[in-house]
């Protein structure tokens, strides 16, 4: 039975940033928030560590990962079989490079070193520069190895095994940690930095240029593109000084924090809110911000072959996510994980390493069989009857529906509901319940979905007075000039607000009135019911209320004290 009061609503999914607070489940969406397939996705080893902080792939398409919190380097051979090929005296392995002969090259912390593992798994101390942080290492043209520090944000070019510090240093910074690292085939080694946000290039000869100054604070990670142009992944806090450097240390990505959220579009140039943000320095020195977030943390990029753009590893559910030159957007996956930590190529494969757990992923090429898309969850306030649902799509969706009473779906909600089919609707067979969620199920490859509408209809809660203040005697309330709205809009039922006419609170003003008594009192509705009110008084003594006014839009009224004969009354 539905009651009077309330009124039927429609709950309706149709834009980006709508789909993105949903479960992604092999599906991308697209820069305008159209659902498909995604690429396929497959796990291919587990570390069973917590983090993977580096990752590498050598000629013969073997993929070497560097894991915290025991320091240890796993080898995945090219048909997916991974062992433990080294574990290291310290707690991290931050950094890997293969060497020009095939050797692996691994960067340590908190007791910085950088060890030469050979073929068979057998390492030896290369470089001890005395520094507490390895962050990044780097393979030059010459063969030489680039390692970059931290506390003390130095860089090293070491020639051969056992070099001193001193003779290698190449630029000692003023900066805290060089986080990353990049060598171009021109000799070009570029840096990027925390805390200041600076990408650095060294010319062969040594010779530091700054080609870019980011209000964020740390270039987590650079990578250069097809054309020359050189990609750096920008955060506004420090991944360096959240990094877990003891074995029991829980959280080794940058604290969750409020992020401010913008209230109005804002340029992708406009940094003041942003948590993550890449960059396309071009070969002439300029550059652009392609892309930024104020709520997702991006951990690594991988430049797209064909030149336009970069995938972007998140901690956004451990989702990622390729953008173009031109700043467009599209989610490509999303995994079970926490974060992507890195992203690289080996052969024709693309391969995404995650921490939380500390996996390895091969993505690309066809879609994936089925995916299916969880919505956000419905608060629709009130214990609701559901009604239609239905949705705009081609090439064939399914929906289901199910329903329950707490915020996050659990095992006291219900099973999802039979799959409906045909997209012009169908009653939703889901119990009555406070909260609904929808999924969509998609199996070809063709399948796109667009927008999905549900309408229900919250049980009616009847309002409530939350108290009422009587005035001193001869203090009166009357009510500000009303804003002047043009009758045509407000016949037509748009909000004013659309027109730039704002109505403030019905605030009223207190003047002196002989003999006035006033009310002044405060309600809610839950359902969001527009509420106008009527005001009784009877005297002491008496049994019936009388009706003073009615139809009060106001929550306020003030009596002429001095029409009513000498006594006490209540109101109501």
């Amino acid at each position: 039975t539905f009651l009077h009061a309330s009124e039927p609503a429609i709950w309706t999914i149709n834009t980006r940033s709508e789909i993105l607070k949903g479960e992604a489940r092999g599906v991308s969406i697209d820069e305008n928030g159209a659902i498909t397939l995604a690429p396929r996705s497959t796990e291919i080893f587990n570390t069973a560590q917590s983090y993977i902080w580096s990752s590498a792939a050598d000629a013969s398409g073997n993929i070497y990962l560097g894991t915290g919190s025991d320091g240890k380097i796993f080898k995945v051979s090219p048909n997916g079989a991974g062992t433990l090929f080294y574990d290291s005296p310290e707690l991290n392995v931050a950094a890997l490079a293969i060497g020009r002969n095939g050797e692996i090259y691994a960067g340590t912390s908190p007791d910085g070193k950088v060890y030469r593992i050979d073929a068979s798994g057998n390492a030896t101390v290369f470089f001890e520069p005395n520094e507490k942080y390895i962050w990044s290492l780097a393979i030059l043209p010459d063969g030489s190895l680039a390692v970059g520090t931290g506390e003390n944000g130095r860089i090293y070019k070491v020639k051969s095994a056992g070099a001193s510090a001193a003779n290698s240093l190449l630029f000692d910074t003023s900066e805290t940690h060089i986080i990353s690292l990049a060598a171009d085939r021109q000799g070009n080694l570029y840096a990027g930095t925390d805390s200041n946000g600076l990408v650095l290039r060294f010319s062969s000869d040594g010779k530091p240029f700054a080609l870019l100054d980011s209000p964020l604070r740390e270039i987590h990670d650079l990578k250069i593109g097809t054309d020359g142009s050189i990609y750096a992944l920008a955060l506004s806090s420090s991944v360096a000084a959240a990094r877990p450097t003891t074995p029991t240390a829980e959280t080794p990505s940058i604290p969750e924090t409020s992020a401010p959220v913008p209230q109005t579009p804002k340029s992708r140039y406009d940094l003041s809110a942003a948590r993550s943000a890449v960059y396309r320095i071009l070969p002439d020195g300029g550059s652009d911000v392609i892309w930024n977030s104020p709520n997702v943390i991006g951990f690594s990029i991988y430049a797209h072959q064909t030149g336009n753009g970069v995938l972007v590893g998140t901690s956004d559910k451990g989702r990622i996510y390729s953008v173009t030159n031109d700043g467009r957007e599209t989610l490509v996956l999303q995994t079970n994980e926490n974060q992507v930590s890195t992203l690289f190529s080996a052969g024709q494969n693309l391969y995404a390493t995650s921490s939380n757990q500390g996996k390895i992923f091969r993505f690309g090429g066809a879609a994936d069989a089925e995916g299916s898309y969880e919505s956000p969850v419905l608060d629709a306030k009130a214990a609701s009857s559901w009604g239609r649902i239905w949705w705009r799509s081609a090439g064939g969706v399914q929906i289901q529906t199910r329903s329950g009473n707490t915020e996050t779906p659990d095992e006291t909600w219900s099973a999802w509901s039979a799959s409906l089919t045909d997209a012009k609707g169908a009653q939703i067979s889901s119990p009555i319940a406070k909260h609904l969620q929808w999924r969509a199920v998609l199996r070809n490859p063709n399948a796109v979905l667009n927008e999905v509408n549900v309408s229900y209809l919250p049980r009616n809660i009847a309002p409530e007075i939350l108290s009422i203040e009587i005035l001193p005697t001869n203090v009166g309330l009357l009510p500000n000039p009303p804003v002047v709205i043009d009758p045509n809009i407000e016949t037509s039922g748009l909000d004013p607000q659309i027109f730039g006419i704002v109505v403030p609170p019905a605030v009223p003003r207190k003047v002196y009135l002989r003999g006035a008594r006033a009310l002044q009192w405060t309600a809610e509705d839950r359902n969001g019911d527009k509420l106008v009110y009527n005001v009784y008084y009877r005297e002491i003594g008496e049994t019936n209320f009388k009706l003073l006014k009615e139809n009060l839009s106001e929550t306020f009224y003030t009596i002429d004290g001095l029409a009513l004969a000498d006594g006490s009354y209540i109101f109501k």
